[in-house]
Parts: C-alpha cells; structure tokens; sequence
C-alpha cells in the first residue's frame, strides 16, 4: 500500500470518527456536520480514483 493511499484512509478514517462524535452530541452543529460530511465525501472520491488509476488489469 503506497504512503499516500495510507494517508487518505488514515484521514477518512479519522474525519468519520470526527462525525460520530459530532453527531452523539445533543445539540451538534449542523453547519459543522454537512461540513465534515462533504470532506469526507471528498476524501472518498479521491480514494476511488486513486484506485482507479492503480488497480491491476485483468485481461
């Protein structure tokens, strides 16, 4: 796995954690929740494409 692929997940990973606790929180910032959702949407796309770019190919 390439340091930069490690990288994305590790921060997906984390701004996923972020949300969980965000969203337990009683009166949790909806401005700040759409927020992370989007960098993580965004973090997975990156993800797909870098994928994308190094998976093997099958003939």
């Amino acid at each position: 796995m390439s340091d930069r692929l490690f990288r994305l997940m590790e921060r997906h990973q984390k701004l996923d954690e972020a949300l969980h606790r965000l969203q337990s929180r009683r009166f949790a910032d909806p401005f700040e929740i759409a927020r992370l959702k989007k960098l993580k949407l965004a973090i997975k796309d990156r993800l797909v494409r870098f994928g994308a770019r190094h998976a093997p190919v099958r003939g």
